[in-house]
């Protein structure tokens, strides 16, 4: 059988340049986690407006499950404006008070977490303290550490960047995925270091307990921390259409490999290329080949 797995917070739409995209980095993530076959649970919420109608309908043209997400009459379907600089980088302006920021827990959401592998959650998504009220309550019916992972992708989005809240959440992590800036704040180094990602990774296993730690450092590559051991793979030179889901399709290919026992430096690798492909791309969630050419 796939492996569940929920991915909880923020669904929204990004407007670049070249169009309206599906975003969000738990809903970017289960996307490419159903591309690697991994039977995805969506948790999140849209508004009874336009946006949140086409956003529905993406996902059911995606074969993507939607039983989980909430329809508020009351609060508007996010979205997100993003800059991007010459390089492909993006810079990011959220809406506030939107659907998303309102995520309900009912009992479909209590039985799918009954029965799920792993929970993705980011960070951004706990802006709202309804939202953090949630996510306790999911932790409370997952089933133990040791047969259900807690999976927690940073996104420090400034003025969305609590640094107290993400180290408070971390400890209750299986794995800890963040880029090497936000390893560095977090550390209490200048942001712009660059280098320290293994250092940064011991650090923060150090003081939050959690035992898998990933490091993405951009073109640089990324590295994995597990039981000890530092796996670091070198970033492979590509044509950037967009860096937009690049992180987040790079953690669905790491946590599938890892769930299914593939060795470390082979899941870290695989992510990387995956991750690359997407930044190659335009938008979050490019279709993927059939059948499948990526490279591995």
């Amino acid at each position: 059988m796939p492996p569940r797995i929920l991915c909880f917070g923020e669904i929204l739409w990004d407007f670049l340049p070249a169009g309206l995209f599906p975003g969000g980095a738990p809903f970017n993530v289960g996307y490419h986690l159903k591309q690697h076959g991994a039977d995805v649970r969506l948790v999140s919420a849209v508004g009874r407006d336009l946006l949140g109608e086409e956003l529905l309908l993406r996902l059911r043209n995606w074969n993507m499950d939607t039983e989980l997400i909430t329809r508020h009459s009351g609060l508007p379907t996010g979205y997100v404006r993003a800059v991007l600089s010459d390089n492909g980088d993006a810079r990011y302006d959220i809406t506030p008070s939107v659907a998303w920021d309102q995520i309900f827990m009912n009992l479909d959401v209590a039985q799918a977490a009954q029965g799920a592998q792993a929970l993705v959650f980011g960070s951004l998504s706990q802006r709202s303290p309804f939202n953090r009220t949630v996510l306790n309550r999911i932790f409370d019916v997952l089933p133990g550490r040791d047969s259900a992972w807690r999976v927690f992708d940073v996104n420090l989005r400034a003025p969305h960047d609590d640094l107290e809240l993400v180290r408070g959440l971390a400890p209750r992590a299986t794995l800890l995925k963040l880029n090497a800036e936000e390893a560095a704040r977090l550390c209490g180094d200048p942001a712009d270091t660059t280098g320290r990602e293994e250092q940064h990774a011991r650090d923060l296993h150090r003081t939050t307990g959690c035992p898998i730690i990933c490091i993405t450092s951009a073109a640089r590559g990324a590295g994995l921390l597990r039981e000890g051991q530092w796996y670091w793979e070198i970033g492979l030179p590509v044509e950037v259409s967009d860096t937009i889901g690049s992180g987040d399709s790079f953690l669905s290919s790491l946590l599938i490999h890892l769930l299914a026992k593939v060795p470390e430096a082979e899941s870290l690798a695989r992510a990387c290329r995956i991750g690359e492909w997407v930044a190659s791309q335009r938008g979050a969630t490019p279709a993927y080949p059939t059948p499948p050419s990526l490279p591995s």
